[in-house]
């Protein structure tokens, strides 16, 4: 085992700038928009504040000097706490994800943040805030058990599946596909809640109401003046949602080897997940209304750990949010063998729409009954509130209709597939595995027309339950042999 260390000073400043933003605002808000203020609650707010911000200051150097960790062939070994100190020993076996996390402080002493998550969660995951390049490779060699594989390829023994394996690149973004995904996220619109978010905050400092009074008169005064402001914004608005979406896409690159599949990301802070293939619980398919009119689909793979490494970083266990539909499923047939998501699934049997339309909406009772109270009426109509109740029961009516048209469902011998959601859509499949427990059940209104739903559970954070409505009976009957027959 490796002697005790201590982490790299650098964690001290990563938590030092995670202090400053979170106490940034409150500082703000206290000490500066309520400077003048005599309310008792502003004044004890700003000594609670204080003390909080000198604890955690105190806290920092004391968690550093204190809390150390080694690692063996087998595990990491942890020394956590201040005043109540604990052990812990983390076996590299039980490591499900690894993450990277590269951000600006980072590249600046050429360091990484690295994070190992394991099936038990956050409280026994090993996380480094800061590690230099050559440690971080060390550790994640360690935790995929390299060297022992390389003793045994020297031995001779199973030289054939302890072979390094080279990764291959399955995609990465043109500029073409940064575009695109620029217009699909709607980027183009990113000034314009930028420009509101900075009217926004500015008002609440300074009063800027009557300056902002007037520079709105003055663009109004000529239609010339308008349109070029307004082409202006436009325009610049469509480059910053360009820039914005290479910042986040740009860098993207999916690759795999034999056993795990890598993600790395972005342009400025970089963040690298990978997972081992045979710990992908199940694969979703997701489809917003206009990505389905753009033929885009995002594929995101479902899995224990989280995917995240800061509170700064997205989570990345999705593939690139904007992949064409048909390269979306050859990709997931690609990276996890045996995974075969199909397009053409078992849609519900009408007498399911029955069912779908007599249930009660508590939206439209609610809505109805508050309409009745105020007996509001629109557009100087008298008793038009009876037209809004009616209206807005069409509507529902209509939803739960192109519901039932965009729902199937799949079985298979080792797999099941489910299919739901029209303005957002979404693929479930799992193998049967994988699945840790299965539910058949029927309602009233199920019983009288032979209709069922049925439901699967499978290791997540947090657990994932995907579930299908108004299946046939026998088909719900059929899934329960299925699942039985899952080899244990």
């Amino acid at each position: 085992m490796s002697t005790q260390k201590r982490y790299h000073p650098l964690m001290m400043v990563l938590k030092l700038w995670g202090l400053v933003r979170g106490s940034f605002f409150f500082l703000l808000f206290l000490f500066v928009i309520k400077a003048g203020s005599d309310s008792l609650f502003i004044y004890y707010a700003r000594w609670v504040l204080l003390a909080v911000i000198g604890i955690s200051l105190l806290a920092i150097p004391l968690k550093w000097l204190f809390e150390t960790y080694a690692y063996d062939k087998k595990a990491f070994y942890l020394n956590k706490g201040i005043l109540f100190k604990s052990e812990q020993t983390i076996a590299f076996s039980k490591i499900q994800n690894v993450n990277r996390h590269v951000s600006v402080i980072h590249r600046l002493f050429g360091l990484t943040a690295l994070h190992f998550e394991t099936a038990a969660g956050e409280d026994a995951s090993v996380k480094f805030e800061a590690l230099t390049l050559q440690e971080a490779e060390e550790l994640e060699d360690l935790a995929a058990n390299k060297e022992e594989k390389e003793a045994v390829l020297e031995e001779g023994q199973g030289a054939e599946s302890v072979l390094p394996s080279e990764k291959t690149l399955h995609f990465h973004p043109t500029k073409k596909d940064t575009i695109k995904a620029s217009f699909i996220s709607l980027g183009f619109l990113f000034l314009v809640p930028l420009l509101f978010s900075f009217y926004s905050n500015i008002s609440d400092i300074w009063n800027v109401d009557e300056e902002a009074k007037g520079i709105f008169s003055w663009i109004a005064q000529s239609p010339l003046t308008f349109i070029i402001v307004l082409a202006g914004l436009l325009i610049v608005s469509a480059v910053l949602g360009v820039v914005r979406t290479y910042l986040k896409y740009g860098a993207y690159e999916l690759s795999s080897d034999k056993d795990r599949i890598y993600i790395t990301n972005g342009v400025i802070e970089l963040q690298s997940f990978s997972i081992l293939k045979e710990r992908v619980q199940a694969v979703e398919l997701k489809q917003s209304l206009i990505k389905r009119m753009f033929g885009m689909t995002e594929v995101e793979l479902i899995s224990i750990g989280q995917g995240v490494i800061s509170e700064d970083s997205p989570d990345i266990k999705s593939l690139y949010p904007f992949l064409p539909t048909d390269l979306a499923y050859e990709l997931v047939e690609e990276l996890l063998p045996g995974y075969q998501v199909e397009k053409k699934m078992n849609p519900l049997p009408l007498k399911s729409l029955a069912i779908r339309m007599i249930q009660p909406s508590w939206i439209w009772v609610i809505a109805t009954g508050a309409l009745f109270w105020f007996k509001p009426a629109v557009f100087g109509i008298a008793a038009s509130w009876i037209y809004v109740s009616i209206s807005l029961l069409i509507a529902i009516l209509v939803w739960r209709w192109l519901n039932f048209l965009h729902t199937g469902y799949l079985l298979r011998d080792n797999f099941v597939q489910f299919k739901k959601g029209f303005f957002e859509s979404s693929i479930f499949y799992t193998k049967r595995e994988k699945v840790i427990e299965v539910e058949v059940s029927q309602s009233r209104l199920q019983k009288l027309i032979g209709a069922a739903s049925i439901s699967t559970i499978n290791r997540a954070k947090p657990i994932r339950v995907e579930d299908i409505r108004d299946i046939p009976f026998s088909v719900g009957e059929e899934f329960y042999r299925w699942y039985l027959g899952r080899k244990v």
